[in-house]
């Protein structure tokens, strides 16, 4: 499959040959979902706590005798049906991750790159690099390609020019190509990947 090369000035800079084996696959909506599942519960923090019955604060001695007074028994006042008692089964810290075979994941990856294709929203770029950290040249550069709302994703390292000037930028993600990953592709419109990141994800996929 053959693709257009474009600058940041707007301009044609060649074509480039995708590897269909990488950005020609079926696209299984199935082992997206799984992949973007995968990833959302392995970022979950975890950190939700509430305090059983030993770790809320208060005294242990019991509230009154066991018999005659014509009341229910009753322990301490810790219970869960006191006010200020603690919680049964209650969450503790824990991991949410879950399994995923690194094949299912390298196939997610190919599904998302391979619908972005599809859509006709791939973008590929000679390079990404800017000679000042201002954000407004770029940010106008963007408005004229039409980039309101795309990932971009570069070679192993990132222009550290590029990346101070289009952090500022809001609907615009930029990562390099080791960072690639099923959800932020498509949680943007557009996918704009340069030609480092092309020959990177295709090494890295075939």
């Amino acid at each position: 499959m053959k693709v257009d090369v474009t600058t940041l000035a707007n301009e044609t800079a060649g074509q480039i040959e995708l590897d269909d084996s990488v950005f020609g696959v079926e696209v299984r909506r199935d082992i997206l979902h799984r992949v973007v599942t995968w990833q959302l519960a392995k970022r979950r923090a975890g950190t939700h706590k509430a305090k059983g019955r030993s770790e809320v604060a208060g005294t242990t001695k019991k509230a009154y005798r066991q018999k005659g007074t014509g009341r229910a028994r009753r322990g301490n006042l810790k219970t869960n049906i006191m006010r200020g008692g603690g919680v049964v089964h209650g969450p503790t810290p824990r991991s949410h991750a879950i399994g995923l075979p690194k094949k299912v994941r390298a196939l997610g990856l190919k599904c998302a790159l391979s619908a972005k294709a599809k859509d006709g929203k791939l973008i590929v770029l000679e390079s990404a690099k800017s000679e000042t950290h201002k954000t407004k040249a770029l940010a106008e550069a963007f408005g004229k390609l039409g980039w309101d709302n795309a990932l971009i994703i570069d070679g192993a390292e990132v222009d550290v020019q590029f990346e101070r000037a289009a952090r500022n930028i809001k609907g615009v993600d930029l990562l390099p190509q080791q960072g690639a990953n099923v959800y932020d592709i498509l949680r943007r419109d557009r996918l704009v990947l340069t030609r480092a990141a092309v020959e990177a994800l295709e090494a890295r996929l075939k």
